[in-house]
């Protein structure tokens, strides 16, 4: 059986006797400064989850067409962002599980900082009804915010035609702590007129493979943890 949701048949999952855990990759649709993709997110969520997929036998996971636009209200003054906002998205989460129940359980694969909130009220919820669900947001260790040299190595190892390099430019590298206030009042326009939070001009390929190996370590142990 092919490990993509999309791919399957209705019939494909009529086996109440041994029913697949379904991993959900939760992307954006936002801008990544001048030098990045606006799916950067949904990219990176889906190539982790496509990883997981292939750690466990065939038919134990299945992979769901990712969320494409979720909630990026903060880089709605940058042309290309798209977004249905925290309330709604957290509503899509709760339905989008809920539809699920066919299924043994729910990971969602989390690449947009951004959508936390939402996310984790939604599976607030979804546990109080005792449905099974997990979500995982991926660590970097002193790993920039957005855009900046953490992403665009992973972008230039996922998917490396894709990335400007030739637009690369420092945004701001001030911590995100001290920047966050000013975040909430005005969105990333208000502290990084380039959308940059970090410094990928010394981003490469190598530090992406590194750092995408580390977290599709954590993803596995995670589900195996919780599923178990």
């Amino acid at each position: 059986m092919t490990r993509f949701l999309g791919r399957t048949t209705w019939t494909d999952h009529w086996k109440p006797t041994r029913r697949p855990l379904l991993i959900v990759p939760v992307g954006a649709c936002e801008q990544h400064g001048p030098h990045l993709p606006l799916d950067t997110d949904t990219r990176i969520a889906s190539a982790l989850a496509d990883g997981l997929a292939q750690k466990f036998d065939e038919g134990d996971l299945l992979v769901a067409p990712p969320l494409t636009i979720s909630s990026s209200g903060e880089h709605a003054s940058f042309p290309g962002t798209l977004s249905v906002g925290a309330e709604v998205f957290e509503q899509i989460i709760v339905e989008l599980v809920r539809s699920a129940d066919w299924s043994a359980g729910v990971v969602l694969v989390n690449g947009h900082g951004g959508n936390r909130v939402p996310v984790e009220r939604a599976v607030r919820l979804l546990r109080s009804e005792q449905r099974k669900v997990l979500a995982w947001w991926p660590r970097v260790k002193d790993g920039d915010a957005h855009a900046g040299y953490t992403e665009t190595s992973l972008m230039l190892a996922i998917a490396p035609d894709l990335v400007r390099m030739h637009r690369v430019e420092r945004g701001n590298t001030e911590p995100l702590a001290d920047l966050i206030d000013e975040m909430i009042e005005g969105g990333v326009r208000a502290v990084s007129p380039n959308g940059i939070l970090g410094d990928p001009r010394q981003a490469n390929e190598s530090h992406g493979r590194t750092l995408f190996t580390h977290l599709s370590i954590d993803l596995v142990a995670a589900v195996d943890e919780w599923w178990d």
